[in-house]
């Protein structure tokens, strides 16, 4: 009899494992197609903040829609998701629109490219009254390999979009006036813009074309900057004088899990990867973007289209 009752125990043990084993692969298999085709591809997020800079003139109550790591390219990104995008942007009807760069999509998942051209005819519907303002980011200078060789630009993504109307700041500033009063866009270059090696994500590894100073120099009077800055490693040496910095780059890590993301491009790990940060007193807001970067996947941080309201505190 003891024996008869240890085989039983030992059957309802392993029906127990199989379908643990069971579930469990569902689950894998499930949570790869969210990732893969759900949150990439069919999800598409408002993120609103509201942010109240230190020293922000009263009145000069300002929204921006901030378009981030488009990442042009099928399955997830083709022209006709961009041109659905962009008409989602001009429907929230903000004052200014910011494009953050990494237009180009270098991964090798990619299965159809989008030209330089299409892209930037998209991008060129937006509408804003204050217009449309752009930087370039570390993949469309590395989608660019002539200007690789040659170490320096414009590249490709620039020129296609300057070609639309579009401006393209590398280190240079433009003074904007919004219900009487003026504010500076500051856009800055490219942080990763040369590979040097073979690990191209590798800080250690890349040269920039950034000029913090050089750039905040050409600000000529004491009205409000808004710094755009592909990458958000910078943020630790902007100064005070800043009233906002936004970044791209690191698309919240790409899968995000209670806040925490396993993996960032970024030498500061999960100190910049995502969302409103503030550090003495100074204000960075870091886009999870809209396409992908090495894997063609998204897990708790859908594609998203950023609205900021600046206001007086």
């Amino acid at each position: 009899m003891p024996h008869s009752g240890y085989r039983h125990v030992k059957r309802i043990s392993r029906r127990r494992f199989l379908k643990t084993l069971s579930l469990s692969g569902a689950g894998v298999v499930g949570l790869s197609g969210y990732g893969l085709v759900v949150e990439p591809v069919w999800r598409l997020e408002v993120t609103r903040y509201r942010v109240c800079p230190a020293h922000w003139p009263r009145g000069l109550n300002l929204s921006i829609a901030v378009i981030a790591d488009v990442h042009a390219g099928g399955p997830v990104m083709p022209t006709e998701r961009i041109h659905s995008i962009v008409a989602q942007t001009n429907a929230l009807k903000p004052d200014v629109v910011v494009l953050l760069g990494d237009f180009a999509a270098s991964h090798r998942f990619k299965t159809r490219a989008v030209a330089p051209e299409e892209w930037a005819q998209a991008m060129a519907d937006l509408s804003a009254p204050l217009g449309v303002h752009a930087i370039l980011g570390n993949h469309d200078w590395w989608d660019d390999l002539a200007a690789q060789r040659a170490r320096k630009g414009p590249v490709l993504g620039r020129c296609a979009l300057e070609r639309q109307g579009v401006p393209v700041y590398e280190n240079d500033v433009v003074r904007l006036v919004h219900n009487g009063r003026p504010f500076w866009l500051a856009g800055l270059g490219d942080q990763l813009a040369f590979f040097n090696g073979r690990r191209k994500t590798a800080w250690s590894s890349c040269a920039g074309v950034h000029d913090l100073n050089g750039t905040l120099k050409k600000v000529t009077d004491e009205a409000p900057v808004i710094l755009l800055a592909h990458e958000p490693d910078i943020f630790p040496r902007v100064p005070a004088r800043v009233a906002l910095t936004l970044s791209g780059h690191t698309h919240g890590g790409q899968v995000r899990v209670l806040g925490y993301s396993p993996m960032v491009p970024s030498r500061y790990g999960n100190r910049y990867a995502y969302g409103h940060i503030i550090e003495d007193g100074r204000h960075l807001i870091v886009s999870g973007g809209l396409g992908c970067s090495i894997l063609p996947v998204r897990i708790g941080v859908p594609p998203e289209i950023v609205m900021v309201d600046v206001v007086a505190a």
